[in-house]
């Protein structure tokens, strides 16, 4: 059996990427994918021994055969440090090689060398004071370099009655840049991407979308804010007389509740800290994060870097299981 393979990016060196990468490497059967790092072999192997983790490493180049899957065994796609990491100390030095740890993830998925990729976190300060001043994160490098002029950012758990799916509408701007970013164009690519990848990636042949309003109460009416009559009312009118299956723009406060929640597949809302905190509360470390609209499969973790854990042994692995299960699914129903 040819299993999917899931290239898994180790992220900041210093945070915990590095052991749940090794930790993963312990129990690869359940999983049915050949999954291979990218990082620094010598970090990981100093990680192992740290942890006293009998972790066999096997170091192959982008498009070589990869081993069957082995309990134990973590197979490397090698890109090397700039400098020595030492757990929970950021080295900005190292902004580069995190991000070419990227690159040789994308150029294999790209190449069909790697069916998916797999993120672990990195540390946004440690990239920005690197040299990177424009930096924001994964989703709009990912986006960048894969020259697509949008893309979806989407957590799912299945730690609930049915599978809740928050997708954003706008990802890592401050509060202030929010309303103006909350375009009539913005909104309805966003949503059209969010339920053509449900039903690509997902088997959802019609996807309910239950829609947040930015404002308290959706606006009451204008009372409370306008964007929800003259921008997002008027783009989710057209998206319905299209044929989507679109509920909203609902209340926030009141949309994640069964009495909505049982009847959807995804929820679309306005900004980051809108959607993820309910998603987090419900399913945090049994989440994944997913970028739609790339042209490929990428999922993460939905965690940062943790690096008051690095080094310790301690760190859950369970997001990073689920990550690699999604990105495992949504390659074979993509195929």
């Amino acid at each position: 059996m040819a299993f999917p393979v899931l290239a898994l990016t180790t992220g900041e060196p210093a945070g915990i990427g590095p052991e749940l990468a090794l930790a993963a490497a312990r129990d690869w059967q359940r999983l049915e994918a050949a999954v291979v790092a990218v990082g620094d072999p010598d970090l990981l192997a100093e990680r192992a021994r740290q942890l006293g983790w009998p972790i066999e490493l096997e170091i192959v180049n982008p498009g070589d055969p990869l081993p069957v899957p082995v309990n134990g065994r973590l197979p490397v796609w090698p890109v090397a440090l700039a400098t020595p990491s030492t757990p929970g100390r950021l080295e900005p030095a190292n902004a580069d090689y995190v991000l070419k740890t990227l690159d040789v993830a994308i150029e294999a998925c790209r190449r069909g060398v790697a069916d998916a990729m797999v993120t672990a976190p990195l540390h946004k300060g440690a990239i920005i004071e690197g040299g990177h001043a424009g930096f924001t994160g994964h989703t709009e490098y990912l986006r960048d370099a894969c020259g697509v002029d949008e893309v979806v950012m989407m957590l799912a758990t299945e730690r609930t009655v049915r599978p809740l799916r928050v997708a954003l509408a706008t990802t890592h701007l401050p509060l202030s840049r929010v309303s103006s970013a909350i375009t009539d164009a913005g909104l309805t690519r966003v949503t059209r991407i969010l339920a053509e990848e449900l039903t690509r990636r997902f088997g959802i042949a019609a996807p309910r979308i239950l829609v947040c309003g930015l404002n308290p109460h959706a606006g009451e009416d204008g009372h409370l804010g306008r964007e929800e009559l003259e921008i997002i009312i008027p783009a989710l009118d057209r998206l319905r007389a299209a044929g989507l299956d679109i509920v909203g723009p609902l209340p926030a406060d009141t949309l994640f509740t069964p009495r909505h929640l049982d009847h959807a597949d995804a929820v679309l809302a306005m900004y980051h800290d809108q959607g993820l905190p309910v998603l987090k509360y419900a399913g945090f470390g049994q989440a994944a994060n997913i970028t739609l609209g790339l042209g490929m499969v990428r999922t993460s973790v939905d965690h940062g870097t943790a690096l008051d854990l690095a080094g310790s042994g301690l760190a859950d692995v369970g997001s990073l299981r689920v990550a690699l299960q999604v990105a495992r699914q949504m390659t074979a129903r993509a195929h």
